[in-house]
């Protein structure tokens, strides 16, 4: 005893001799240190310091030795250690005595013990016994407790308890990741869909708590963290918390990861991140690797992941099969996917069953499907149903589902609502919807509200061709956008709008886009313009395409053009044919001119 009493007392100095050769490493230090804490303690225990085998006690605790812990425990608890009392709980409820456990928790509770406290909070909350659990709960939390105040939030939001936020908030306060994150999200719930990026201070405040719990590791605060900055446009600090999280093992954040490296043009590193989260069971980063292949053409390949995706309870895997399937042809496999997807609620699916039954000659089997879509929410499922009660002449119902989809957006759908109201002379509805329509791209929506906007303009003075005039009207702007996205008409009325102002080149241009997609105005026009600028035999050409896509005055320019050349005969063919085409002005002139070359044919 002399000899480990002389040994303790150097450790405790730091003097013990060490052998000369050799300098230990940093853990051998620690080893030692711990080792010769020990054994300072375990001769103050045997003296009777009920605080030395309280410590000693706990030490073989942490370090899981619960045979040589628990006699020091059970000596400083019998002197009254409330750390021990605790601890010995501890130690108990690992050897599987619950209630043996919860004696001495109460023991050390009772004694002001706030971790004993919460340890018994837990004991009776596991075994359903809230009252009580609540009260032990609140004893710890009200001590100051970290796990104390997140158990007691914990069992107070679970009963619906206005109060759990408050100890939520002390426990995230104090430190507590899991808190901070369910704050958090509390938060943002409290907030609203639309509030969840930081919009208000409720949104702040949430994001704040998120950035808190990222911090320390939690990966769901790092993943909905770097959703908030990924929605704001701060992409860089949303993928390196993206990336945080997913190295930590969050597979919804590796696939995220994958869809911002994506959009940055790495498809390569995407792919690695989509792989990792699909491998762990993530559906939506399995489709996205399905997508991906099907995008290189390797069918198979996607076809795989597609299914991994349904087998992870992803209904999006099978509507993702139906148009693999539909466009390899497979209508049969196709329909079956649909179906199944359809089945599980997926509203595009049953959008896309509902076109391919259409288009299978089964509208009867198609309208349900639409309406389930519909009233799923799917747009174009809502459109489609106006096109098929408006092909039964239900225009009525039809007329409902297009306001339907144009009240979420659908430029096409806009359009219809706009053409009916039109039809009913409404034409500030009609203008509304119109805009509606081609804001979104409909070149349709964009011809038919420039023409709107034509009909209400005042007359302009004319211009000598070649005398150019910069300024546009609205109406020219939007006949331009639709003659920009091929619509032959809107070409056409650019073309006169551009002569009108003198512009020879411009109007030429439009004439000849337009004629060249089969405009046989367009056609006649730059015959018109061609003529005018001393081109009459390409003209003629032109004359020649519009007459015979039915274009009278083209064909009655014809006329007049064979009639001046003396090539009599070819002259009347095309005043007979002027006169079958008409308009009635045309067929006049040109049943007098036929006259006209009969005689003189005739003489």
């Amino acid at each position: 005893m002399d000899v480990m009493g002389d040994k303790a007392t150097l450790f405790e100095s730091g003097r013990f001799v060490q052998p000369s050769d050799a300098e230990p490493a940093r853990d051998e230090l620690a080893d030692m240190g711990e080792a010769g804490e020990e054994t300072r303690l375990a001769l103050a225990a045997q003296s009777g310091d009920a605080e030395a085998a309280s410590v000693l006690g706990a030490m073989l605790l942490r370090r899981g030795d619960l045979d040589g812990a628990e006699p020091h425990l059970r000596t400083a608890t019998a002197a009254g250690d409330r750390a021990a009392a605790n601890n010995l709980g501890v130690l108990l409820h690992q050897r599987g005595y619950p209630e043996e456990a919860a004696g001495w928790w109460r023991i050390a509770a009772v004694a002001g013990s706030a971790a004993a406290a919460h340890a018994l909070g837990r004991h009776h909350r596991e075994r359903g016994d809230e009252p009580a659990a609540e009260y032990w709960l609140r004893q710890s939390a009200e001590q100051g407790h970290v796990l104390g105040a997140y158990a007691l939030a914990d069992l107070l939001e679970h009963r619906g308890d206005v109060g759990a936020e408050h100890w939520m908030r002390a426990a995230a306060e104090r430190g507590h990741r899991e808190a901070a994150y369910r704050l958090a999200r509390a938060l943002d719930r409290a907030a609203g869909p639309g509030e969840e990026t930081g919009g208000d201070n409720t949104g702040e405040e949430a994001e704040q708590w998120y950035r808190q719990a990222a911090a320390r590791g939690h990966r769901r605060a790092a993943l909905q963290l770097g959703a908030i900055l990924e929605k704001r446009g701060e992409l860089k600090e949303a993928g390196r918390w993206y990336l945080t999280s997913a190295k930590d093992g969050e597979p919804r954040a590796a696939c995220a990861l994958g869809f911002l490296l994506r959009d940055a043009g790495d498809t390569e590193s995407a792919a690695v991140w989509w792989l990792r989260a699909a491998q762990d069971g993530d559906g939506n980063a399995a489709n996205a690797l399905g997508a991906l292949h099907a995008e290189r053409g390797e069918t198979q390949t996607a076809e795989r992941w597609y299914r991994a995706a349904l087998d992870a309870g992803d209904d999006n895997g099978a509507y993702n099969l139906g148009l693999l399937c539909a466009e390899q042809g497979r209508t049969a496999q196709a329909e079956q996917w649909y179906r199944r997807a359809a089945y599980a609620g997926h509203r595009e699916a049953a959008n896309a069953l509902a076109i391919l039954l259409l288009q299978n000659g089964d509208p009867t089997g198609a309208e349900p499907w639409f309406s389930k879509a519909a009233e799923a929410g799917s747009v174009d499922a809502a459109f489609n149903l106006g096109i098929l009660y408006a092909g039964r002449g239900e225009d009525a119902m039809a007329l409902r589902w297009y306001e339907r989809a144009a009240a979420a957006g659908h430029a096409e759908a806009a359009l219809q609502v706009g053409i009916a109201r039109l039809r009913e002379g409404d034409e500030q509805e009609a203008e509304r919807h119109l805009r509606c329509a081609a804001g979104g791209g409909s070149a349709e929506g964009a011809y038919r509200l420039a023409t709107l906007l034509d009909a209400r303009r005042p007359p302009e003075p004319a211009h000598e061709l070649g005398e150019t005039v910069q300024e546009k009207t609205e109406c020219e702007e939007w006949y331009e956008r639709a003659a920009s996205q091929g619509h032959r008409r809107a070409q056409v009325r650019v073309g006169m709008h551009a002569a009108a102002r003198g512009d020879v080149v411009e109007a030429a241009r439009w004439y000849r886009a337009a004629a060249e997609a089969g405009s046989r105005n367009g056609a006649f026009n730059l015959g018109l313009l061609l003529a005018r600028e001393g081109s009459e035999p390409e003209a003629a050409v032109w004359w020649a395409r519009a007459a015979d896509a039915g274009h009278g005055r083209a064909a009655l320019r014809l006329a007049l053009v064979y009639a001046r050349r003396g090539e009599l005969a070819e002259g009347q063919r095309w005043a007979d044919r002027a006169v079958a085409l008409g308009p009635a002005e045309v067929s006049e002139r040109a049943g007098r001119l036929r006259d006209a070359l009969r005689e003189e044919l005739s003489a």
